[in-house]
């Protein structure tokens, strides 16, 4: 496969990931009532915790963005990425496992989210394998 082709392709799975992610943010700045009882919350309080999280997912995102722009040329935003990607999946896994079984709804939710970033992980991971051979100064990989 070509260098190009892998180059797009590695954008596309973090393109993929990152448009995810976006929307995910944006349904919880725009919609905090729908989430905050998955998460136990309620009133103000839940609905301002859920359009943190919202921004904290639109901080996040930040890197997916320029790998997603050049994944080759800003590999380091790449691996960045799947770092994060990876502190989600095990930090959510901690949580899950600390919570006693009367938390079903939460319980549900962090499951969830953990197959949600387990995905993104892996094509994250693949987008990695498709351009981490790449040279940096590949004419046809960073257009």
């Amino acid at each position: 496969m070509s260098e190009r082709r892998r180059t797009n392709l590695a954008r596309l799975l973090v393109g993929v990931v990152f448009v995810w992610n976006v929307q995910c943010a944006l349904a919880f700045l725009i919609n905090p009532e729908d989430y905050a009882t998955s998460f136990e919350l309620e009133g103000t309080v839940g609905l301002a915790m859920m359009q943190s999280v919202g921004v904290l997912f639109l901080m996040w995102n930040v890197p997916y963005a320029v790998a997603l722009w050049q994944p080759v040329r800003h590999r380091t935003a790449l691996y960045e990425a799947v770092v994060m990607q990876a502190i989600g999946v095990a930090g959510e896994s901690w949580i899950l496992w600390g919570l006693g079984t009367e938390h079903a709804a939460l319980r549900s939710s962090l499951t969830r989210f953990i197959w949600f970033d387990a995905a993104g992980l892996i094509l994250l991971l693949t987008a990695v394998w498709l351009v981490w051979r790449i040279p940096k100064n590949a004419t046809g990989a960073n257009g």
